[in-house]
C-alpha cells in the first residue's frame, strides 16, 4: 500500500524482528491462498501491522512453518498465520484496487489500470464478503476524490478522508473494543494520508499534480507545523492503543507506533539536507 508503517529493525530485538517478518510472510500466504498471484502483490507492511494488531487482541491460535515461495526459493521462510489472516488479505485487496483506481485518474499509470482489472474479480469477492468495510472504503474514496477535484488545502478534511477508510478497515467485528480501534485507524489513517503527501510534495510540485500540502508548504515554518501535525496525530494512534488489552506481538506494535513510522520521515529530512548543501556548495 504506502508502506510508512514499518518496524524500525534497528532498535527490535532479532527475535521480535523475525515474528515481524513471519507475519509478513503469513500475510503474503493468506493472499496467494484467498486471491492469488495478483493479490500477492498486493501485500504491504501497512497490513502486515493491522494483521498483528488484531492478532494481538483477539490472540487466535497461531500456525507455524517454514516455505519456499518465488521470491525466496533458495531458502524456506519461517512464517505465522492466524484466523484473522484472511480478512486482513481481503483488506488489503480492496485498499490495493482503489490505490490503483487513483493511480489510473491521477497520473493515467497504465499498470495501475492493469492491476485494477486483474483484481476486480477479487474485489468484488471482499465486498460479498465483507459489505461495511467495502461500502466505507467505496464512499471514503469518492468523498477523497472530491475533496482533491476541488484542490483542497483543508488538511483535517482531505486526510479525514482517509482516516474514516482505515477507522473502519481496523474494526474486524463489533465489540467493546470498537470504539478504541476506530480512534486508533483514524489517527494513523490520516498520518498515513498526510505522510504520503509529504513524501510526494517535491515530485507533485514538478509535475503540476494536487497535492493538499501546497499551501501550507509555501509558508515559512512549513517544516515546524507539519512535524506536529504528524507528532499529533501519532500521539493519538499511539494513545487509543495503549488502552487495548495486547500483550502478543506488544514489542513489535510499540516499536512500529513510536519509532518505524517515522523511518520515511527521517529519510526525506536526511535527503533534504543533502540536497540543501549540494545546493550550497554549487
Amino acid at each position: 500500500m504506502y508502506g510508512y508503517i514499518i518496524i524500525n529493525e534497528d532498535s527490535l530485538p532479532k527475535e521480535e524482528a523475525d515474528r515481524y517478518h513471519a507475519y509478513y510472510c503469513g500475510l503474503c500466504r493468506a493472499l496467494g491462498d484467498g486471491h492469488g498471484l495478483c493479490g500477492r502483490l498486493t501485500l504491504s507492511y501497512d497490513l502486515t501491522f493491522l494483521s498483528m494488531l488484531l492478532s494481538g487482541l483477539y490472540e487466535p491460535e497461531e500456525e507455524f512453518g517454514e516455505s519456499r515461495c518465488a521470491l525466496h526459493p533458495g531458502r524456506p521462510c519461517p512464517w505465522v498465520s492466524t484466523s484473522v489472516e484472511q480478512y486482513v488479505a481481503d483488506m488489503s485487496v480492496a485498499l490495493a484496487y482503489h490505490r490503483c483506481d487513483d493511480d489510473w485518474r491521477d497520473e493515467r499509470k497504465y499498470s495501475a489500470l492493469a492491476m485494477k482489472n486483474a483484481l476486480a474479480k477479487r474485489y468484488s469477492q471482499v465486498c460479498e464478503r465483507w459489505p461495511r468495510q467495502a461500502a466505507a472504503i467505496g464512499h471514503s474514496m469518492q468523498q477523497l476524490l472530491r475533496c482533491e477535484e476541488a484542490q483542497s488545502s483543508d488538511l483535517d478534511e482531505v486526510s479525514g478522508c482517509f482516516g474514516l477508510m482505515m477507522s473502519t478497515l481496523f474494526v474486524m467485528k463489533s465489540d467493546e473494543w470498537s470504539v478504541t480501534l476506530r480512534e486508533m485507524g483514524y489517527a494513523l489513517g490520516k498520518f498515513i494520508y498526510l505522510m504520503d503527501a509529504y513524501d510526494d510534495l517535491e515530485r507533485d510540485k514538478k509535475h503540476k499534480r494536487y497535492n493538499p500540502l501546497l499551501a501550507l508548504s509555501q509558508q515559512p515554518d512549513y517544516e515546524e507545523r507539519i512535524h506536529e501535525i504528524l507528532t499529533m496525530l501519532m500521539a493519538q494512534c499511539a494513545g487509543a492503543f495503549e488502552r487495548l488489552p495486547v500483550l502478543r506481538n506488544a514489542q513489535v506494535l510499540r516499536n512500529i507506533l513510536y519509532s518505524g513510522v517515522w523511518t520515511r520521515y527521517a529519510q526525506i529530512q536526511s535527503q533534504k539536507t543533502v540536497r540543501k548543501k549540494k545546493k550550497e556548495q554549487e
